[in-house]
């Protein structure tokens, strides 16, 4: 794993708070910062996972490597493109799978992976070929032609994910790949996402599930407000400790407005 495959410099996003907002977040401020000069790296055949609590920017970031939507400032590199001046370019080389993107319920999953499939240009025959191969995976088979109206949550789920690697990107992104979903179909993503480490794709995955994180991240950078705190392996990270004991330490730490944990520890990277 020497090749980096995204490197993220400097992100910033605000976000303008309406009347409302203001009220109820009890604040004056006319600006929120939901990712503030956020800068990592992801290699080649790895999982990197983005951990932090709900509101710490981490759905932000994706969208922002997604080109959904622009950064105010900074920049990322996804496989040699930049995400500002080349967002089509880096829609080929990515997938991104986030709960708030979903998917038409008129149509089947039979439709929809044909219809993504010739978006991506893909050619009739490979076409074929990952469809059998990405709804054997996933069981999709016998719920093909089923609309996905019809199909339970984790049935769209996993229709999501199939339908989103139609054109068998090197990058994939995933915004809480598990979130709301049973035990079984859990486990059906999370053996996929090393599945895909295995073929050498660059995987990344933002969550708040220690076990998830530890299950599968070979590296991982905890997000608290919109920064970078820390950035490294596991084992760096925990020092001995479980992530979920040592993510309270640090969040505590942040919190009461110490000195910084990468400072106090001398690990991981900065934004």
């Amino acid at each position: 794993m020497s090749d980096v495959l995204l490197k993220v410099e400097g992100l910033r996003k605000t976000f303008s708070l309406s009347k409302k907002q203001q009220k109820l977040e009890h604040t004056t401020d006319k600006l929120r910062v939901a990712v503030d000069g956020l800068s990592f790296e992801a290699n080649q055949g790895e999982i990197f996972g983005l951990l932090g609590p709900n509101g710490a920017g981490k759905t932000t970031t994706l969208r922002m490597l997604s080109t959904l939507i622009k950064p105010d400032e900074g920049d990322a590199v996804v496989d040699g493109c930049h995400i500002v001046s080349q967002p089509e370019q880096v829609r080929e080389k990515i997938a991104f799978l986030t709960s708030e993107l979903r998917l038409e319920d008129f149509f089947t999953p039979n439709y929809l992976f044909d219809f993504f499939s010739q978006l991506h240009r893909v050619p009739d025959e490979l076409r074929k070929e990952r469809k059998e191969r990405l709804f054997s995976i996933f069981g999709i088979n016998e719920f093909a032609e089923v609309k996905i109206a019809n199909l339970s949550t984790g049935m769209k789920q996993k229709a999501s994910l199939a339908i989103s690697l139609v054109h068998d990107p090197d990058i994939i992104i995933f915004d809480e790949p598990t979130n709301g979903l049973d035990v079984l179909t859990a486990k059906v993503v999370t053996d996929f996402l090393l599945q895909l480490r295995e073929e050498g794709k660059t995987v990344i995955v933002s969550t708040h599930i220690f076990s998830l994180i530890e299950k599968v991240c070979d590296r991982v950078g905890i997000i608290i407000d919109g920064k970078m705190i820390l950035c490294d392996t596991l084992e760096a990270i925990c020092g001995g400790q479980t992530l979920e004991d040592r993510f309270f330490t640090i969040y505590q730490k942040h919190m009461e407005g110490k000195e910084n944990p990468l400072q106090q520890d001398g690990k991981g990277e900065s934004a």
